[in-house]
Formats: structure tokens, sequence, C-alpha cells
């Protein structure tokens, strides 16, 4: 029998990765705060993404989650976020069209400020102070003011979420959606890169259904499908301390949501069954995240979904895998395997960025290329071979023209990350390589189908 959950329930149990505040007080004061502050999201929404995604799991849709690695006070702006949605609609019109399946569409957006650490320290020199954790703990600048975890910080985070998600809800539902602005979508220095042609054939092909569309006579400015779309929020569900002022009581079912984003994750670092992550999770409703890292063994993993999704309800727990191209041939089929054998209902998810970090020769820290695309084919192909479904992908992107990562369709170079290698964490893909995934995971998903619908051969004699 599970012990009693409450949304303070996580404070008796062990916790990692958590920054050491100084000022309990101001820290106690701040959670209060919060407390009182409205919902960022609402529970009706957070259960119609576990309604998207429960199509994801009966393969029936595909999962396009991505964004920054770590949202920023100081890059927080209107054009940062209309180029981030321009992007993401773009790699969800090229996978809708044609990957010919639906998309659900799922931001690290709006809240993703909290990033784990593999140590607590950074030393530069003589200089020992403690590491960088997201805006939302402490600052960049290598100074101990800077570094020193401030619970101010959250109430900012929070605000910095509202706005974005006030945005974002206007992008999606006040007409900047609309299909048939398909060919706006294009970023400015996008327009003249190799993957440009294919996209706007594309689009050509897609204003030429819906002028199709018209000519029959269908009243296109009426479909609601076609004007707007959804899109949700996500982000990891690191620091408890805001999670749990954020938690509230949904007033139509009695139950507890997190409102600080429609889907939160656990990370491959704060997944141990008995810590605090996992029991913060357990006792939530909204769809989780979990990520599953090399060292993730089948049983654990089959403990870990019947304590975080103890009913087997669809659209409840993705799987978010993180190998590495070189390790998930081996790891991911036992996992896989193990699953599948009892009945789980999951969305597998693959992140190829996570377990492809290098450091490159220049000494910035990057993804190559064609390791995040060969992650991604073995994925698929690991699924095709075990008769699972493919369901998603979770990519660190940006809207911004940056060179973080190397190779894609104008092959950055190692010699190239120094031009506009802008991010505080991890590297991510730019606007350009973002699309050119898009258009791999399309051709990958339209042959995943027609595998699927290929009719069974008759029996011998039959």
């Amino acid at each position: 029998m599970a012990e009693r959950w409450t949304p303070d329930s996580w404070r008796k149990k062990p916790i990692l990765q958590v920054p050491d505040y100084p000022d309990r007080a101001a820290l106690a004061e701040t959670e209060k705060q919060l407390a009182t502050f409205p919902p960022l999201v609402f529970a009706g929404e957070a259960r119609s993404l576990k309604k998207s995604l429960a199509r994801v799991a009966n393969g029936e849709a595909f999962l396009l989650q991505g964004g920054d690695c770590a949202e920023s006070f100081a890059e927080h702006g209107a054009n940062n976020i209309r180029d981030f949605f321009r992007v993401f609609l773009q790699m969800a019109v090229v996978l809708t069209f044609a990957g010919s399946s639906p998309v659900v569409k799922v931001g690290r957006i709006a809240g993703q400020f909290a990033k784990p650490r593999s140590s607590p320290t950074e030393k530069r020199g003589d200089v020992e102070l403690p590491s960088y954790r997201g805006d939302i703990i402490n600052g960049n600048d290598f100074t101990e003011e800077a570094r020193r975890p401030d619970p101010r910080r959250q109430v900012e985070a929070y605000r910095q979420s509202a706005a974005t998600l006030n945005l974002l809800r206007a992008f999606a539902q006040g007409g900047y959606a609309n299909l048939a602005s398909v060919h706006q979508w294009m970023l400015g220095f996008v327009k003249d890169s190799p993957q440009s042609r294919r996209y706007n054939e594309l689009a050509d092909r897609i204003s030429e259904a819906l002028g199709f569309m018209r000519a029959c006579g269908l009243d296109l400015e009426n479909a609601p499908e076609l004007r707007a779309t959804d899109i949700y929020t996500s982000h990891e569900a690191l620091l408890l301390g805001f999670e749990q002022a954020m938690t509230r009581i949904d007033s139509t079912t009695g139950d507890w949501y997190c409102t600080s984003g429609h889907m939160v994750w656990i990370g491959d670092r704060t997944r141990q069954h008995d810590h605090a992550h996992v029991e913060y999770c357990r006792g939530i409703k909204n769809p989780l995240g979990l990520k599953c890292g090399p060292s993730l063994k089948a049983d654990d993993l089959l403990r870990l979904i019947d304590i975080l999704n103890p009913d087997n309800e669809p659209g409840r727990l993705t799987l978010i895998c993180r190998d590495g191209s070189d390790k998930v041939a081996d790891l991911l089929p036992a996992l896989v395997r193990a699953v599948k054998r009892e009945g789980k209902a999951v969305v597998w998810s693959c992140d190829p960025m996570h377990g492809n970090t290098i450091t490159s020769a220049s000494g910035y820290k990057t993804r190559p290329f064609d390791r995040i695309l060969q992650e991604v084919k073995n994925f698929f192909a690991i699924h095709a071979a075990e008769g699972t479904y493919a369901g998603g992908v979770h990519l660190e992107l940006t809207g911004q023209d940056v060179t973080e990562c190397t190779g894609g369709a104008r092959a950055i170079t190692d010699e190239d990350l120094n031009d506009r290698y802008h991010t505080f964490c991890d590297p991510r893909l730019n606007a350009e390589q973002s699309i050119d995934l898009a258009f791999l995971l399309a051709e990958l998903l339209k042959k995943e189908r027609q595998v699927r619908a290929r009719p069974l051969p008759a029996a011998a004699g039959l």
C-alpha cells in the first residue's frame, strides 16, 4: 500500500539536485507568496494534453517536444518567443503533411528555468563557486553574488512564464497559426538555407490543397483546425518548492494538478523511486515525462512505471530515452521488450540531444548533427523491430540563428561555433537544423506507417 500523498509529502524523502538556500526564511516567504498567485495553466488543458498523448501512445499521432535548454531572464522577449513558435510550426507542418501524422506540440518553454548539474560547484583557477543551476535559482556570472541561490528569482520566473504563455496563446489562437500563412513562417535567415527549397515546395502543396478545398465550396474561414492550433508547455520538475507552491486542487474533479506547466518530467539524475521527485510527481494528475538514460535497467523502469502510472492510463507517462547514438542499439531494446511484455501503456520518445554531447577541439560543448540523426534513426529502427511505436522526439532547439551544434545543412564546423554560441547551458539546434531534422522524421514516420498499414500475409492453406 502506497503512503498517502500530499503536495508536501516529498519533503520527507531524500532529494538530489536542489540548491542550498542561505536565507531559509526568505525561501519560505517566497514559496508562501507563490502559493497565492494565479495558476499558469489549467487542469482542463492538462487533461486535453493527456488525451492527445493517449493517441500518441496508441500510434495515432506523434509528439513534438522541444525548446530551450534553459530559459534566460536576459533573453526573454517577444521576438525570441515568436521565432521559436515559427520554427515549431514549421516542424509540425512538415511532420503533419509530409509524414501524414497528427502532431502534438509541447514546448520546453514558459517554465524551463532550472537545470540539474553534474557537480554542485564550479572551479576556475583557485576560485570555487556553486554551479549555475538556471535563472530561477542563481545567475550565470562567475561571482559569489551571482552564484548565491536567491529565492526571489522564483517570482521573476513565474512572471516571465506568465508573459510567455500569454503570447503563445495569442499566437496559437489569434490567427498567426493559420495554415494559410504557411509561407510566412519562414525565418529570414533560413530563406537562403538548403532546406528552404524543400519547405517552400511543401508550403506550395499545402496552399494548392487549401485552394482546392475552397473551390469545392468549403468555408475554410470557419474551420478552427486550419486557423488555430494547440501548443502546450512543459519543463523539468526540478525545484520542488516552486512546484508545490503551484500545485492546486481542480475544482471540477477534486484532483491535484501542477499548474506551472501542462506537462512536467523527471530528470535522469532524479528518478530514484524512493526519492522526492518521484514522490511529488506520482500524486499530480498532469501528463508526466520520465528521462531514461544509459544506467536505467528494465526492472527499475517497470517499478517507476507502476509508481507513476499505477492505473496504466494511456497518455499519462512519456518515456524520454536519452542513451546516445553509440549506445541506444544496445540499451533500448531490453527496455522496450520489458514494457511491451508487461502491457504498459506509454509514449516512447527519443531525446537525441543529451547522450550526444561532446567537447569540440575548439573547447566548446557541442552536439554533432550526424549523431543526433543517427540516434533518431536507431530509435525508429528499434521500435520497428520490436513491433512498438516510435511516438515522439524531445529536442533542445531555438529560433535564433545560433552556431552551437556542428553539422547540418550548412555544415557548421568546430571553427564556426565561436560565431554565435549563445547558450548558457547545453548546445541547441538552430532553425535550419531543426527543419532538417523534421524532414528526416517525416520520412521515418511515413515509412513506419506504410509498414503498419501493410496487410498481414494469409495463412497457408486458407
